[in-house]
């Protein structure tokens, strides 16, 4: 019987969900950090929970001709990445997997499987970066929190966020650390700087930068620093402060001060100029969201006669890209600042057929079905744990021709469309979109039609 500390020879030939690959020993599962489909290992079982294993590489016997070298020094600390160990293209066929398996394995359904779209650039693809900021050894450091802790680890030359950010941080830490300012820590809760947080517009260039204080009223600390950087980086178009007094791990608080600039800064996305707040919800990889935006239009078959009802609609970002090209837009969303940055994105570009609702999905899809609406087509993107059941219902009652399904987590998709199925509605098409390169997050889109 196998148990922990004994080595033994793997081959992995699978991956999890998580990143993790998966052997076969004597018929029981065996997870291998950092390993990819084809290495053959001798593995060191570090932990035995009776019918499935962990364990660790003790050495490489024959690597997969998927490995790849990793190019970050942080890669095994940080947690943010779990794919950087092997081939790109290796990464879209893991994840094109999680997918399939996903519909056919929790859904029972069998939709066809259109072409994974990966990203066309897999560095520097992040338009926001949140870096805590803690005391080190006397001095102030700015980093990620390490895996499983809340340990800041002092490196923030992330390979996936622009270089601008990290310059940023670094004048920015130099600073702090000359005047003495003191680092928020989360066992006292005393100091002062608790994040340093930036966004970017990716085809405006346009630079946000936010520092995140226990007492806003101490902001005039930062104005020699604010200075230089807004002379030293024309992108910056906008400084604020955000105060955040609670002790929990909410990185930004309700309070908001704008120090030099503007409010928000704007950026360009499928055509429409959008404002950006330090609070708006705005997808993180502007380029894949486009194109994501693309496919769920082509899905959708909108026409100059469409009545289309966006559920869980953010910032209104996915309904206004369709809303030159139809008769109606409806947003629902249950963030009132969300809503508040819909109706302000629409009227900056020129749109007089949107109508954005505050409220719970479920419960004003049964306010607009009381109502006599009966929207064409349906766009649902909801988070992570899906839609609710009195949602789904309601889409059905209304009765589209068509439902949109746009999901960040494979798993409640496959359920949400295997309950619409229950329903009426049949998954004909699933394209799956990498927003998020070397990170496990899968997103997809997916077309449901009538089936009866």
């Amino acid at each position: 019987m196998l148990k922990k500390n004994d080595d033994i020879t793997l081959e992995i030939t699978d991956i999890t969900n998580e990143g993790n690959g998966v052997g076969r020993y004597e018929g029981a599962a065996v997870f291998v950090l950092y390993t990819a489909v084809g290495d053959v290992i001798k593995c060191h079982i570090v932990k035995d929970n009776k019918s499935y294993f962990y364990g660790i590489i003790k050495e490489m016997i024959s690597p997969s001709p998927h490995r790849a070298e990793n190019d970050c020094p942080a890669y095994k600390k940080c947690g943010g990445c779990s794919f950087r160990h092997f081939s790109y293209e290796e990464e879209c066929r893991v994840k094109q997997k999680i997918l399939s398996d996903a519909f056919m394995r929790i859904g029972g359904l069998e939709p066809e499987f259109e072409s994974f779209q990966g990203a066309q650039t897999i560095t520097g693809y992040r338009n926001k970066a949140q870096y805590p900021v803690a005391e080190v050894n006397g001095r102030a450091v700015c980093g990620f929190y390490a895996k499983r802790t809340h340990n800041v680890s002092e490196y923030h030359r992330c390979a996936l966020q622009p270089e601008i950010f990290a310059d940023i941080v670094d004048d920015i830490i130099e600073y702090v650390n000359k005047k003495g300012i003191k680092a928020y820590s989360e066992q006292t809760h005393k100091g002062l700087l608790r994040h340093i947080y930036l966004r970017q517009g990716a085809h405006s260039g346009e630079t946000m930068l936010c520092y995140v204080l226990t007492d806003t009223d101490k902001q005039s600390s930062f104005t020699e620093i604010n200075e230089y950087l807004m002379n030293k980086y024309p992108d910056i178009k906008s400084i604020v402060f955000n105060e955040n007094k609670t002790t929990g791990n909410k990185i930004l608080g309700g309070k908001t001060v704008t120090a030099f600039g503007n409010n928000n800064i704007y950026d360009i996305m499928s055509g429409n100029k959008i404002s950006i707040s330090p609070l708006s919800f705005y997808q993180v990889n502007t380029y894949q969201a486009e194109r994501l935006y693309t496919k769920a239009a082509e899905y959708a078959e909108i026409n100059s006669d469409s009545t289309l009802l966006d559920l869980y609609c953010g910032a209104g970002t996915i309904g206004l890209s369709m809303a030159k090209r139809i008769k109606k837009l409806i947003g629902v969303e249950i963030i009132p600042q969300a809503i508040k940055n819909a109706k302000y994105n629409a009227a900056l570009n020129g749109y007089d057929n949107c109508e954005f609702i505050c409220g719970d999905a479920g419960k004003i899809a049964k306010i607009l079905y009381d109502r006599g609406e009966r929207p064409d087509v349906i766009i649902a993107d909801p988070a992570r744990k899906g839609c609710t059941c009195d949602t789904l219902e309601y889409m059905k009652m209304m009765s589209p021709d068509r439902i949109v399904m746009i999901s960040c987590n494979p798993a409640t998709a496959a359920r949400d469309c295997a309950i619409l199925a229950e329903l009426g509605y049949k998954a004909v098409k699933v394209t799956g979109f990498d927003l998020f390169p070397r990170t496990t997050h899968v997103e997809c889109v997916v077309l449901l039609e009538k089936s009866v």
